[in-house]
């Protein structure tokens, strides 16, 4: 059979082309497999609102200790 192969370098490179980057257009619609569903959209906004809260908690020591 043959073989093709491909260096690093060029898969590097596929993976930043446009076409890449864009879906089929015959690609069904499968929520939570080809577009993200309603219920994980709401989960990725709550994850974002925790990590900017985290940020703006001032930096605490991870444990306490008692002298």
């Amino acid at each position: 059979g043959t073989r093709i192969i491909c260096d690093r370098k060029f898969l590097l490179e596929c993976k930043n082309s446009p076409v890449a980057r864009t879906p089929p257009c015959c690609l069904p619609q499968t929520p939570g497999v080809t577009s993200l569903a309603q219920s994980s959209l709401v989960k990725l906004e709550e994850l974002k609102e925790r990590n900017e809260s985290k940020e703006a908690m001032p930096d605490q020591d991870q444990f306490e200790m008692d002298i």
